[in-house]
């Protein structure tokens, strides 16, 4: 993997859009994970105003000090990098009272709480970039927004640009050590931090990033019968999760009015 060339070329990227956009940089959540960690950090190398928001919400301590170490090693290395903290916690927590449902009547619950951790920090990132003149910098990967669909609709999948979400999550690792990342944020195991109990992407998901990139890697040229043992599994996996993200996926569907309708 070029690693060099391929930050040039992502660094360069959103440089150009940022400016063409007549905006005066980025605004990044930094969640503590190596997908932020390395978008947060092309940003600075722009070197325009690279905004950084830790926004906790009940958020395991774990999760918080890499976001901060990160955060001040940023600081240190780059003069145009600005780092803050939003406890979203208490509106989160009023949220939840106002919200809050029967388990058993609304078993999606949990769920749809975790995408409302998810949409809280859209809202949050969105209000710090209008009043400071900052784009949203996306941190979706290639198989959470093409391939699975791990991200939440108009949470961390409301971006105004999405700059690693051609590279593999094992890309981004290898990014995240040619960019000198602190080793807690390269050792760091992938978690979308949206449950108050601990879990893994893994966990959630059913199979590794590697193990789902060799099939997003053949999507569309083998089928299920070219598949056995573990590598039949996750495709299983990954064709279940493709077909149910394709509302994400997808562009918003419009509804075409016939034009001699009109009339």
């Amino acid at each position: 993997m070029q690693t060099e060339k391929i930050t040039e070329r992502i660094v360069s990227w959103l440089k150009d859009y940022a400016v063409k956009a007549n905006v005066k940089g980025y605004v990044v959540g930094v969640s503590g994970g190596v997908d932020s960690a390395v978008v947060s950090t092309l940003c600075a190398m722009t070197g325009l105003k690279t905004l950084l928001i830790e926004m906790p919400i009940r958020q395991n301590a774990d999760e918080v000090n890499r976001a901060w170490e990160h955060m001040e090693h940023l600081k240190e290395r780059f003069s145009n990098v600005e780092a803050i903290s939003v406890n979203l916690s208490p509106a989160f927590e009023e949220l939840y009272k106002t919200f809050d449902v029967k388990d058993e009547e609304f078993p999606a619950e949990k769920l749809a709480f975790a995408n409302t951790r998810a949409r809280l920090r859209m809202l949050t990132l969105y209000y710090y970039g209008q009043i400071n003149g900052l784009l949203v910098g996306g941190t979706g990967n290639k198989v959470e927004d093409f391939g699975v669909g791990f991200f939440t609709k108009y949470g961390d999948g409301g971006v105004d640009v999405s700059p690693i979400a051609d590279l593999y999550k094992t890309e981004v690792y290898a990014l995240a050590k040619s960019l000198d990342l602190v080793e807690s944020i390269q050792n760091a195991i992938p978690a979308d931090g949206l449950w108050d109990e601990a879990r893994t992407d893994e966990q959630q998901i059913g199979a590794t990033y590697p193990e789902l990139e060799k099939i997003q890697k053949e999507w569309g040229t083998k089928t299920e019968s070219d598949y056995s043992g573990r590598d039949l599994e996750v495709f299983k996996i990954f064709s279940r999760m493709n077909k149910a993200a394709q509302h994400k996926i997808q562009p918003i569907p419009v509804c075409d009015i016939p034009e001699e309708w009109r009339n």
